[in-house]
Parts: structure tokens; sequence; C-alpha cells
């Protein structure tokens, strides 16, 4: 009989649109993927968190300033103190950023226009929680869908992050949205946090034009099982 996977929260905000991708995604992998609304106060017992790419509270006010607030954020944020992977996908990672997990900020693409399309993609770390299956200089195609995808840091920051490898993903070829430094997806300093402006659930199968986002979410369920069987062993 094959054991069960790693159980992974998937929250999902009034708006997410993306949370029933993610759950068929890393069930795809291998996972367990458990919604939770993010009203609830606590996690269920989970090696892995993802917050869904959509739009939060219809992004009023600003993408991801009101999500940042949900009761579940706070056990989010724990988690993640926790050394718990917590991957943020396109609104996630806006969220991340707004609750202060990850440095920057995402501001409106510099087109102002909608982007989606396909996004080649350079990965420059490969010792992160999630690209272990990747390797450095490696190119991805993973798609991206957004409005406000452009990754704002003061001049100093990017090279600061590249100092401590927190630049995991760059736009290659092009950059769709004006972000800083070419910047699609930064670790916070522990490793443990990843946002992204692409969307790796879209990208599980190359039937639907490319696997390469099964790399990221892959690894994160292989971080997700490490952790519980490490809680399981004390």
């Amino acid at each position: 009989m094959t054991a069960p996977g790693p159980r992974i929260a998937v929250v999902v905000f009034p708006g997410s649109n993306d949370d029933r991708d993610a759950v068929l995604a890393l069930g795809a992998l291998g996972a367990e993927a458990a919604p939770v609304w993010h009203a609830e106060k606590e996690l269920p017992d989970v090696g892995g968190v993802v917050l869904p790419g959509g739009f939060s509270y219809g992004d009023y006010l600003r993408a991801g300033a009101l999500a940042r607030f949900s009761p579940l954020m706070r056990a989010v944020e724990e988690f993640a103190a926790d050394g718990g992977p917590v991957l943020g996908i396109c609104n996630g990672f806006q969220i991340l950023c707004e609750a202060g997990l990850l440095p920057g900020a995402l501001l409106p693409n510099v087109s102002l226009r909608f982007v989606c399309r396909d996004a080649p993609l350079r990965v420059e770390q490969a010792d992160t929680l999630f690209t272990a299956r990747c390797s450095v200089g490696q190119r991805l195609v993973i798609p991206i869908k957004h409005g406000e995808g452009c990754w704002y840091a003061d001049e100093a920051r990017p090279a600061r992050l590249e100092a401590r490898n927190q630049i995991v993903l760059r736009y290659d070829g092009g950059n769709p949205n004006g972000a800083t430094a070419g910047v699609a997806g930064i670790v916070n300093e522990e490793g443990n946090v990843l946002g992204l402006m692409p969307h790796p659930e879209h990208a599980v199968d190359p039937l639907l034009g490319s696997g390469d986002g099964a790399l990221i979410l892959a690894a994160l369920v292989d971080a997700a099982r490490n952790r519980l069987s490490v809680a399981a062993a004390v």
C-alpha cells in the first residue's frame, strides 16, 4: 500500500482563483493538499503552506494589502518563523511582501497592462528548499498572469539580496513587468519562504505546454515530507 503523501495547506482567501489548481497540482505530485479558509486561526498539521494566486479581496486598496490581515496569516507567520516551507504564488507573493515575510513590494506592471503568457526564467539559486530539483542556470518556462507583478526595491537592495543568495529566479530574455533586476522570485534570509510571480501550478504537465513548474512544487512536497518526518521522529 502506498504511504500517504505529506499534507500541505493551500490558504483560500476571498478572491483566490488558483487555489483549486494548486490543490490539483500538489495532488498530482504526491501531496495531500488541504484547502484552509483564511478566517481560520490555526493551521492543521501540515508540512508546508501555499498562498495561491488570484485577487484576494478583489485587489482593493492594493494587491495583498487586505489579505495580509486575514486571521490565518498570523499562523502562517508563526509556521514560517519555525522554519516551515511557505510558497507564495503571484497574489501569494504580493501577500508575503505586504506581511513583511519577504522584502520589496509588487507594483503595477510598467506597461500598465495585464500580462498573460509563458515566461522564460533562469534559476539563480539551486540550494533552496524550492529549487532543490533544479540546477543553477537552468531555463524554466512557466506562465505568468498578473497586472501588479513588478517587484520593486531600492537600488541597493538587489545587491544585498544577491549577496545573501535570496534572488532565486529571474526573467530570461525579457522583463515582462519591469521588475527591479529582472526578479521573478525571491526567498527570505532563512530560505524557507519563497515568493514568485510565475504560476508553477499551471506548468506540471508537458501536455499543457510545460512541466517545469513541477520542479518547484515537487521540491516543496519533498520539503514538507522531510519536515513531517522529523516532527514524527521527535
